[in-house]
């Protein structure tokens, strides 16, 4: 069996129906229709060329000297030094920032590599890796504009910048009492000025949280770590590694003084978003279990005009619906929860992860007590009944109508 072959799974061959507490199958594992990897260029070319496009801007931009003319001030009127904050002594980087970028790419490339034993898709191994890379890129162009614009001293500024002004002497500068100065008065290298004034954000901390913040909501959807059941241990720490390197990573640029910690804290904040977004892109939810290790379809792009449908029965959106066939690639990597006997956990609903799947306008389900009315009231004319509202709530069917929408209107669900 290939790695990356669909598996010919047949509920006659495999027996994969699912059976739901009320005894209703809940779907059956079917085979899929061949990668085409011609057909992923052309869906996904647009994104490839601008992350390109995007890269050779950010590598422009790294390379540009600071915009700004930042001042400083060196000593008061009586010597002493007026930001002894960055004075400390130019060191050797703990972690080179190749490194930083490497890790925060190759291990979760190193992951969704070994997750396909299960998934069992081309489709899912390089659209993941992609929306990785946009992450990256997204979050390293940011940090390279905000440092050429903005920027900041770094902890060893003074020392590179070796200020030809004695201490002790009158202050000559500019501004109140002569305090402030600019790089004129520096005497030392100039690339390494150039980046001792550009401290903020972090690339390294950008890079990392990026990379490995993205990695960890990899792993809480394929592993299932927040759900509908209690699942071992070694999931919530297989998690939390990344976010640990992540946390290692940034803190060490503290420890060789290359960065301050509001410089380190920025990076987290731009590589969290971004990570965030790119894992929204691409899959169909960030926290909802039920949802989050699904792929999000792509059927057309500017090379691809005509709608691709690499299964039968599914459209060009995902509708979040529970599917009644699964292909390796509607499964998550663990086979707790149910999962190993089709849409194991994605019947169900949980407070806080999502209103009840099926409902009409707003559609909550059943209620508290398991009724079939919708949330507006008893008889039947509140905002919709969701078709599976079991949330934590019973087992009634939410049969509810709101002005004459069916019961089984698929409308305002919130996915997050």
């Amino acid at each position: 069996m290939p790695l990356f072959g669909r598996r010919d799974a047949s509920p006659r061959k495999e027996g994969l129906v699912n059976r739901n507490q009320n005894g209703r199958g809940a779907g059956s594992r079917v085979a899929g229709s061949p990668f085409r990897f011609g057909s992923w260029i052309r869906l996904h070319g647009v994104d490839l060329i601008t992350m390109a496009v995007m890269g050779a801007i950010g590598l422009g931009v790294y390379f540009a000297d600071p915009a700004p003319s930042r001042s400083f001030p060196v000593y008061f009127q009586d010597g002493e030094v007026v930001y002894p904050q960055f004075a400390y002594p130019l060191r050797k980087e703990i972690i080179p920032i190749w490194a930083a970028a490497l890790i925060a790419f190759i291990a979760p490339f190193f992951f969704f590599s070994l997750f396909q034993a299960r998934r069992r898709s081309v489709d899912d191994w390089l659209t993941t890796t992609l929306g990785l890379l946009k992450s990256l890129i997204t979050a390293a162009v940011f940090q390279v504009f905000v440092k050429w614009l903005i920027g900041g001293l770094r902890p060893h500024f003074y020392t590179v910048c070796q200020p030809r002004i004695n201490q002790g002497d009158a202050p000559s500068g500019v501004g109140f009492a002569n305090l402030m100065y600019d790089r004129t008065i520096c005497t030392g290298d100039k690339k390494q000025i150039n980046d001792s004034l550009e401290s903020m954000p972090s690339g390294h901390s950008t890079a990392a949280w990026a990379g490995l913040f993205y990695l960890a909501l990899y792993f809480n959807a394929q592993l299932k770590v927040m759900s509908a059941h209690n699942p071992a241990y070694w999931k919530m720490i297989l998690m939390f590694a990344p976010l640990l390197g992540a946390t290692l990573i940034s803190g060490a640029l503290t420890i060789d003084e290359f960065h301050n910690w509001y410089d380190v804290l920025a990076g987290a904040i731009i590589g969290i978003c971004t990570a965030m977004v790119a894992f929204r892109q691409t899959f169909a939810a960030i926290f909802d279990f039920r949802f989050n290790h699904l792929l999000l379809p792509r059927a057309t792009s500017l090379f691809h005009r005509t709608p691709f449908a690499p299964s039968s029965g599914r459209g060009p959106y995902y509708t979040y619906q529970p599917t009644q066939e699964f292909t390796s690639e509607d499964l998550p990597f663990t086979r707790e929860g149910g999962w190993n006997y089709g849409g194991g956990e994605q019947s169900v609903g949980a407070p806080g992860d999502a209103t009840v799947l099926g409902g009409g306008i707003g559609g909550l389900g059943a209620g508290s007590g398991g009724a079939g009315a919708g949330y507006g009231g008893m008889s039947g004319q509140g905002m919709g009944g969701g078709a599976l509202g079991r949330a934590e709530a019973g087992h009634g069917n939410g049969l509810g109508a709101h002005n004459g929408i069916p019961n089984n209107a698929a409308v305002g669900q919130n996915v997050v």
